[in-house]
């Protein structure tokens, strides 16, 4: 195995390539390493946890993952960040990063002096990206459509600021809203992966939405909720909504 001197600032990619055979699997798609040491709270919290909330029916769509857990990233292009076995300077600093590797997708997370509570949303947003870019568009196509209700009636707001963007870009460039179009996509691959994160964190963690002028009404976003609820039902002994927890 590689020593933490010789993985000093290797790019993300390369540190994952030289450490492919000291992967621990969890399961048949999912397998793990750690340049940090993980006590038992720690592996609880950081991999058991949060892959338990996974519904059974997105986990069996979801390519192989592997998932690396480093001190620190620096900032780098796309898939070469660096991994850093020091603190480095609070600009170029960041929490995670991705990539894909033969069809495979590879998860990277700096948990030094991260929260854990943040990293659940990064994780989960991660598995929400990697449904928005290697699900089938027919096995989303009713998030499409919902969304198409949406644009139709001229529903106010988003759910994060990238999604809030697109989709007054959409309002303010294209006259039929609902059609295919590569804008459209762009709104909807970012509102899918808002959403889900949302559900997913929200099925393992008890979480609040934050309100403000640009969120989407409670309502709209209940119905997305649903429709995932409905597509991707929690595993047993979890709960979403406040009548499930009640029950």
């Amino acid at each position: 195995m590689p020593t933490p001197a010789d993985l000093a600032r290797t790019d993300v990619q390369d540190f994952a390539k030289r450490l492919r055979a000291d992967m621990i699997p969890l399961s048949a798609r999912l397998a793990y390493f750690s340049a940090v040491p993980l006590g038992d709270d720690d592996a609880r919290e950081y991999l058991h946890e949060p892959i338990a909330a996974l519904p059974t029916a997105l986990r069996a769509e979801l390519p192989c993952i592997s998932v690396l857990f480093v001190p620190y990233l620096e900032r780098a292009a796309a898939g070469r960040e660096k991994v850093l076995f020091e603190e480095p300077a609070e600009k170029v600093r960041i929490w995670s990063a991705s990539f894909s590797a033969g069809g495979d997708a590879v998860l990277v997370f700096a948990i030094k002096d991260q929260q854990v509570a943040e990293y659940h949303y990064l994780f989960y947003r991660a598995v929400a990206t990697i449904t928005a870019d290697h699900f089938r568009p027919e096995r989303l196509a009713r998030f499409h459509e919902l969304l198409r209700e949406e644009l139709r009636g001229r529903v106010h707001g988003e759910l994060d600021e990238e999604g809030w963007k697109l989709k007054q870009s959409l309002f303010e460039r294209q006259s039929d809203v609902r059609r295919d179009t590569k804008l459209f996509r762009s709104y909807a691959r970012q509102s899918l992966i808002d959403s889900l994160t949302l559900y997913l964190h929200g099925i393992c963690c008890d979480i609040d939405v934050e309100t403000g002028p640009r969120q989407l009404p409670s309502r709209h976003l209940r119905r997305r909720l649903e429709l995932f609820h409905d597509m991707f039902p929690p595993p047993d002994g979890y709960a979403v909504f406040p009548e499930e927890v009640k029950t």
